[in-house]
């Protein structure tokens, strides 16, 4: 029952003090306030990423029917409005209200954008959301964000990707040199050190770019998106782990001027709208890599471990870039204090609570 409906039955309206019509009482400030508003969403994604792209969908979903209609979100895969790594420069700019994108693909920008999506041996999915909600996260996100006029939410997690494919298999840091490899964000850099040639390419033209040898090897999510994109068939080599990508945050950015125009109702509804989308992309792809992860196996792809001293160079070369980074830019070295202090003591918990068990339980899968 409606609760004008409610109202009305309960006879409330005979207790109207005089000279205020029972009327008045029966219809909900919400209802005679609310506003139609309108507003597009553009992605970094193609649609056929459906636990990346669907979040969008999720958050328009809840979005209208906590509404009733007045407040619509429509989505829009990369390409439909403008390209996927030009999202935030739309939305900054106010050709869309809102984007779904990876903020690390802006490291061009500044290498602060990085930090809130994710960090080379940084944050796992969990510590993520945690560092972004109780660690002090969103505060210095949106303090950044805001000389870009926008504001930052978290729109999903993919948790720890793949480290990628490889049409060539790479068994010593040597092999590294000279491979053109699509990474994104300040990864890109790291491995540049080792002499790799990083490509920032957009998820469609990763599959062309690869069959036609123009680059050697990719990174994108894990099984259950890089199935879909076909990789297997031009590259077998499927390494891991994506040390890059521990828990690589799918940001969702508004323009501020359009935020700060909504009524505070519809504010808090996109905000817990998004909090849900974040929640579920996680679910969805703990849930589904592990099938997709067997198919790519019998489809040919050869799972390999990078070679142990690729990660030693690589966690070497990540810290040295950080303090490069940190003498130059004050914002980032504020941010990526933050995010590191935060880290080392979520892994004091995680020695203790997470890692022994998950340990102990890979030991007696592999007993029976």
């Amino acid at each position: 029952m409606k609760r004008r409906d409610l109202l009305t039955a309960a006879g409330l309206g005979a207790l109207a003090p005089a000279g205020l019509a029972a009327t008045t009482l029966a219809t909900p400030a919400i209802a005679q306030t609310a506003p139609t508003v309108r507003w597009r969403l553009t992605a970094s994604v193609p649609k056929v990423l459906d636990a990346i792209f669907g979040a969008n969908e999720l958050v328009a979903k809840y979005v209208s029917e906590a509404t009733d209609g007045r407040f619509t979100i429509l989505p829009f895969a990369a390409g439909e409005i403008v390209p996927g790594l030009q999202a935030l420069d739309a939305v900054q700019n106010g050709t869309v209200e809102v984007a779904q994108t990876p903020l690390y693909y802006y490291t061009g920008k500044d290498p602060t954008f990085a930090c809130f999506t994710t960090m080379p041996f940084g944050l796992n999915a969990r510590q993520q959301n945690a560092w972004f909600y109780h660690g002090g996260g969103r505060e210095l996100q949106n303090e950044f964000l805001a000389k870009y006029n926008l504001v930052g939410f978290l729109g999903g997690n993919t948790g720890t990707q793949m480290g990628g494919w490889f049409r060539k298999e790479v068994k010593t840091l040597e092999d590294f040199k000279g491979l053109k490899f699509r990474i994104g964000g300040i990864a890109g850099q790291v491995v540049a050190k080792l002499g790799v040639v990083p490509q920032q390419i957009a998820p469609s033209d990763i599959y062309p770019s690869l069959e036609k040898g123009t680059i050697d090897a990719c990174e994108w999510v894990g099984p259950y998106d890089d199935e879909k994109l076909g990789f297997v068939k031009v590259a077998p080599y499927y390494y891991y782990p994506g040390w890059w990508d521990g828990g690589p945050t799918m940001n969702v950015v508004v323009n501020k001027a359009k935020w700060d125009g909504l009524p505070k109702a519809y504010q808090a509804i996109f905000e817990a709208a998004t909090a849900y989308a974040n929640a579920d992309m996680l679910a969805k792809y703990d849930a589904f890599n592990p099938a997709a992860l067997r198919r790519l196996v019998a489809q040919g792809a050869q799972l390999r471990p990078f070679p142990p001293e690729f990660l030693d160079a690589s966690y070497k070369a990540t810290n040295e870039l950080y303090a490069e980074i940190s003498a130059k830019n004050p914002t980032f070295k504020k941010v990526l204090e933050s995010l590191i202090a935060f880290r080392n003591d979520e892994y004091l918990w995680w020695q203790v609570g997470e890692y022994p068990y998950d340990s102990y339980m890979i030991r007696a899968r592999s007993r029976g």
